[in-house]
């Protein structure tokens, strides 16, 4: 399945802040580290200059995959004019049958891994919930479990936090 190419602003501003990181400060230092670890002679028994290699390898796949998924991801910077359904960014609290609450944010692809509430909007969850409303009953199907559950509360954080 395709990911969606959709992001929080302030998930755009964290990768883009990641790869000017990784293309203004880390690779110079690498490519740094190289040179002067290849002066020392014979390369292939040089730890250093073999571990900056495969750092410079690392750091030039997460530069190449950045700079496509900043290319095509569309920031969603508003809030949905209708507060009251489940759309992109929205936070939603969710109660299962024992009354136990959890609370989910719903963002892109690239960015649930920034906070324990955040989930994708590709996930099973998300999409079970997007379109629904307050007090609605919501039926996930997991890989493991179907769980049925009723929003509770919904909001939307602003779209930079």
């Amino acid at each position: 399945m395709k990911r969606s190419n959709l992001i929080t602003a302030a998930g755009a501003v964290r990768l883009r802040n990641e790869l000017a990181h990784l293309w203004k400060n880390l690779r110079p230092e690498v490519t740094r580290a190289i040179n002067v670890a290849a002066a020392e002679g014979d390369r292939s028994e040089n730890a250093e200059y073999i571990y900056r290699k495969k750092q410079l390898r690392e750091i030039d796949r997460r530069v190449r995959y950045l700079q496509k998924r900043t290319a095509e991801m569309q920031v969603i910077e508003h809030t949905p004019s209708n507060q009251n359904k489940v759309f992109f960014g929205a936070q939603v609290t969710v109660s299962d049958d024992h009354n136990n609450e959890t609370v989910y944010r719903i963002v892109g692809s690239d960015e649930f891994d920034a906070h324990p509430e955040y989930i994708s909007v590709d996930s099973p969850m998300a999409r079970a919930l997007l379109g629904k409303e307050l007090d609605d009953e919501v039926i996930v199907k997991l890989p493991e479990e179907t769980k049925r559950l009723w929003i509770v509360d919904l909001h939307y954080p602003s779209p930079h936090e």
